[in-house]
């Protein structure tokens, strides 16, 4: 595992200044960040993937707050045969973090992996957390994207009860033209529930008309 060398001070360590990337990002969404945000931040660690290493193992207790700066990341579930099953996928500016007191109190029962090698910024969710207290901006964001979860699972199940393959594929080439163009094809095959091999005829099909 791959991380950031701390600087080396023949004095005691200075507060560590937050990430320029991460507190732009953050500064774009929420607007003017409050000090205890930048207190926050100032604990933010940078960790290089490889393609395949992953940032999260099923079992371990989900603690940190994720921003991917660059690359692309899959959540996934092993099914009882242990075969992937590909749920989510996060790419260059995806921020992602235990929204849930379940997430945040129970081990978790999925991994996130680096399909490609990636630079992640990791933040101890408590201390964003606890600086997001009283803060309308963050319980915002919170609210939202708790919201677009429940809707994407909503309209997920739907697909799969209700659109064949090809539907659910078309769809996802309209809702997600960035994952089309930087996810493999097998990995888009496990999100839509089909074989590589079926997706490349779909796509074949769909060309020729």
């Amino acid at each position: 595992m791959k991380r950031m060398k701390p600087d080396i001070q023949s004095t005691p360590a200075a507060p560590v200044e937050a990430p320029d990337t991460l507190t732009a990002h953050l500064g774009r969404l929420l607007g003017a960040l409050p000090a205890q945000a930048l207190a926050a931040l100032s604990m933010a660690r940078g960790r290089a993937l490889d393609a395949g290493e992953a940032l999260l193992h099923a079992g371990d207790a989900w603690t940190q707050l994720f921003w991917v700066e660059q690359g692309a990341l899959r959540l996934y579930y092993l099914d009882r045969q242990g075969q992937a099953a590909n749920k989510n996928f996060y790419l260059d500016g995806a921020m992602f973090w235990p929204l849930t007191p379940a997430l945040a109190d129970a081990p978790v029962d999925f991994w996130v992996e680096a399909i490609t090698p990636s630079r992640v910024w990791v933040l101890p969710a408590a201390a964003w957390q606890e600086a997001g207290t009283g803060w309308p901006a963050w319980q915002a964001l919170e609210r939202h994207t708790l919201a677009r979860l429940l809707d994407d699972k909503m309209q997920r199940e739907q697909q799969f009860l209700q659109c064949s393959a090809t539907q659910r594929y078309q769809t996802l080439c309209t809702a997600r033209p960035e994952w089309l163009a930087r996810i493999p094809l097998r990995h888009l095959a496990s999100y839509l529930g089909v074989t590589d091999v079926a997706l490349s005829r779909i796509r074949r099909r769909l060309k020729a008309a």
